[in-house]
């Protein structure tokens, strides 16, 4: 029988791992419970790469484990089983993951996908390598929606494999696009890998998902970078659509307006709505293309409007700072405040006067009531000769603060000004050549592209600004994908069935792989598995920068054999205790392994994504040819990993603004 070179490599990487195990162990003098536990630990990989299942795997293993390190103790073992499994249930972070799923699986069901890809297919036409941009934007956008790497490249398989290989695409080039696309939900928020991150490093989903937004954009805008450079530099590995495959059918009422001097739609648009060359057109078709036609200047209004107003304004907290009397601020800032520290060397002073103590105001005339001192809003404002001044009086100073905050205003940010700037751009180049071929693809953009965007936007912004927790955010998540599928007329009792048990059944794999997980990190623990990596890690006397680069280069060799949830599970209890000593941050550590876990689905033998677009390929694609296209996007990957690294801002200014 012969066996592919997929199976060779894979026994032969079990192989050095059993052997480095049995090497381990008799290497040393002797044989301590942590060497048992690294034994464990090289067991249970093997046993995953087998194909065992991996929740199972890692409870037979802990449990087979830690009734060896209590001494055949039962009892023990059982009520380890039991704690864990409690500590799981207790993890309210959890109960986002059956809620963002079952989104996703309603939203794949929305039929949007195909819509999707022709749209922006046509949109972005005239960009070299078109269908292969179209298809990682594509997949970009449903991964997102979606967070199921499988359902993603398996659609796209189906959808844009057979266009790009008909228009004349290498074979390596289609099947890289599809399946590095597809991986981009592991990263792109909401994901469910940030999620399982937060729950074993005990970080914050919310941050996770602001720092992991830029890395994401970045790591999509660096493949389609790829696509179009090589479109350029190779046109036979894609080439460009012809005239006809551009062209965009207009409807028969829009075809038959009048025609003018130039393709111009808003043009021909206000000129139809008078005299009676458009006899045969309803006015209603007209006043609708003009509608659509006005919508984007409409929206880019609105959002200019709200958003100056929200940057401009200042709080009421800002616009008066109340100081209290005596702090170093408020002595500082007398000339402008009006406020002054009495002089004071030894003891607290009376404020100087001229000769001696002097009687307040109105003590020469007794037979009347004097001023309170502030009740005199311009006596008080002014500072005296010695720059002692009376503090402002409970009135003048409510008023004074009502009147600020509500007066209150602060220039634009520069960002603001810049963000403002390229979306204007945009809007002017969107109506400067807006034909109505246009017109039609930005129609089928807004059945298609937009409804899933306001939808990731809804439930991300919730979650990064503040407005609501990460699983009331995903219970909105799934609310707006049952309303999209229910809009597209593909809500049935069969699609609805059928999405609730995926959802139950992937989500009770992930609790039952945490359940895994905890009774394989306690039992790793209890036999000090865990203290000898790190007295082994702390004796190389590793730098700050040392220790990321081996760190990041074991999670991306385990990527090789092993999947990114057994990664996070398995291994991620294992480096997060390390981090404090070497002064990392959990949360950019967490962005770095959910930049570098893209390659859990890409990098062979397992490279998941590869059999999931294989499945669906047809007979003359091979494996070796999807392998080959997905090598460029893994070398992007470690590229993406090191700008991140070098530049770390990209994913931690966004949390750094929101949250610090």
């Amino acid at each position: 029988m012969k066996i592919r070179k997929e199976l060779w490599f894979g026994f032969v990487l079990m192989a050095l791992i059993v052997a480095a195990a049995i090497g381990m162990l008799l290497s040393v003098e002797k044989v301590t419970n942590g060497h048992i536990g690294l034994l464990m630990l090289s067991l249970v990989v093997v046993a995953i790469m087998l194909g065992f299942p991996t929740a199972f795997t890692l409870m037979g293993m802990g449990m087979l484990f830690t009734w060896l390190a209590y001494d055949r103790d039962i009892t023990r073992t059982l009520d380890l089983m039991v704690q864990s499994a409690f500590k799981v249930m207790g993890n309210d972070v959890l109960i986002a993951i059956p809620l963002f799923v079952f989104m996703g699986y309603l939203v794949e069901r929305a039929n949007l996908i195909e819509k999707l890809f022709k749209s922006l297919h046509l949109s972005m036409a005239r960009v070299p390598g078109s269908l292969a941009v179209a298809t990682l934007f594509t997949c970009a956008i449903f991964a997102t929606a979606t967070g199921i790497v499988g359902a993603v490249v398996t659609l796209m398989g189906l959808l844009a494999l057979p266009a790009m290989l008909r228009a004349g695409y290498s074979i390596p080039m289609s099947a890289g696009a599809i399946t590095a696309g597809g991986c981009l939900g592991i990263l792109i928020p909401p994901s469910v890998l940030l999620i399982l991150y937060g729950a074993t490093a005990g970080v914050s989903v919310v941050q996770l998902y602001a720092g992991a937004f830029f890395p994401g954009v970045m790591l999509a805008g660096l493949y389609v970078a790829y696509v179009i450079i090589v479109a350029k530099l190779k046109p036979a590995w894609a080439p460009p659509l012809s005239a006809e495959e551009r062209q965009v059918d207009l409807p028969t009422l829009t075809s038959a307006l009048p025609a003018g001097t130039r393709d111009y739609a808003p043009l021909r648009l206000l000129n139809a709505l008078k005299g009676r060359r458009n006899a045969d057109v309803p006015l209603a078709h007209v006043l609708r293309q003009l509608a659509v036609v006005v919508l984007p200047g409409l929206l880019f209004l609105l959002l200019a409007t709200s958003t100056w107003q929200a940057v401009t304004k200042v709080p009421a907290e800002q616009a008066v700072e109340l100081q209290a009397i005596g702090s170093e601020g408020s002595g500082a800032e007398s000339s402008d405040s009006g406020l002054a520290e009495p002089p004071a060397e030894d003891e607290l002073q009376e404020p100087p006067t001229e000769d001696a103590l002097q009687e307040p105001p109105g003590a020469d005339a007794p037979d009347t009531l004097a001023t309170p001192p502030g009740a005199e809003v311009d006596a008080a404002s002014e500072p005296t000769a010695a720059g002692v001044a009376e503090p402002p009086g409970a009135s003048a100073a409510a008023s004074d603060a009502a009147g600020a905050a509500q007066a209150g205003t602060q220039p634009a940010p520069t960002w603001w000004w810049v963000v403002m700037g390229v979306l204007g751009a945009c809007t002017a180049l969107f109506y400067l050549f807006l034909s109505f071929a246009r017109l039609e693809i930005f129609k089928m953009l807004l059945g298609s592209f937009f409804p899933l965007m306001i939808l990731i936007l809804a439930v991300l912004g919730s979650i990064v600004f503040g407005l609501a927790t990460p699983t009331e955010a995903a219970a909105m998540g799934s609310l707006g994908g049952f309303l999209l599928a229910a809009a597209y007329k593909r809500l049935t009792m069969d699609v609805l069935r059928e999405s609730v048990y995926l959802t139950a059944k992937t989500s009770a794999m992930v609790c039952w792989l945490f359940v895994g997980s905890a009774i394989f990190s306690a039992a790793f623990a209890l036999l000090g598995g865990q203290e000898l990596i790190e007295q082994w890690v702390l004796s190389m006397n590793l730098s700050k920068l040392e220790f990321m680069v081996l760190a990041q280069v074991v999670i991306f060799l385990l990527g090789w054999p092993l999947e990114w949830t057994e990664i996070i599970v398995i291994f991620m209890p294992i480096f997060i205790p390390l981090l404090n000593h070497f002064g990392v941050d959990p949360l950019f550590f967490g962005l770095l392994v959910a930049l570098n876990l893209q390659t859990a689905f890409l990098s062979p033998p397992v490279a998941m994504s590869a059999f999931y677009l294989k499945g669906v390929a047809p007979p003359y694609v091979t494996l070796n040819q999807i392998f080959l296209g997905m090598m460029p996007f893994m070398a992007i990957q470690v590229l993406a990993i090191v700008l991140l690294y070098v530049f770390p801002s990209i994913g931690l200014w966004l949390p750094n603004l929101l949250y610090k």
